[in-house]
């Protein structure tokens, strides 16, 4: 792959308060941006993803999108995970 998106959530129990919503982007096998629910925006760890962190950081509608992730996308699954164990 060139370039790839990995969404994933980091949790110890189905409480929203110790789920962490982490989306990072890659490519050439290279982290190049990442959102973090902890941190609440995006943070680029090369020149590119800085530039995009900045982008993506500019626009309020999509960083509340992003930070409502961690309770749409973690606790519902977490909460199907939970359930099957």
């Amino acid at each position: 792959f060139m370039e790839y998106v990995v969404g994933r959530c980091d949790f110890n129990s189905s409480d929203l308060r110790d789920m962490e919503f982490i989306m990072s982007y890659y490519y050439n096998k290279l982290e190049y941006s990442r959102f973090d629910s902890s941190v609440g925006k995006y943070v680029g760890f090369t020149e590119y993803g800085v530039k995009n962190a900045e982008y993506w950081n500019s626009d309020p509608s999509y960083l509340a999108a992003m930070r409502a992730q961690k309770e749409t996308y973690c606790l519902h699954n977490i909460g199907n995970w939970y359930s099957n164990i």
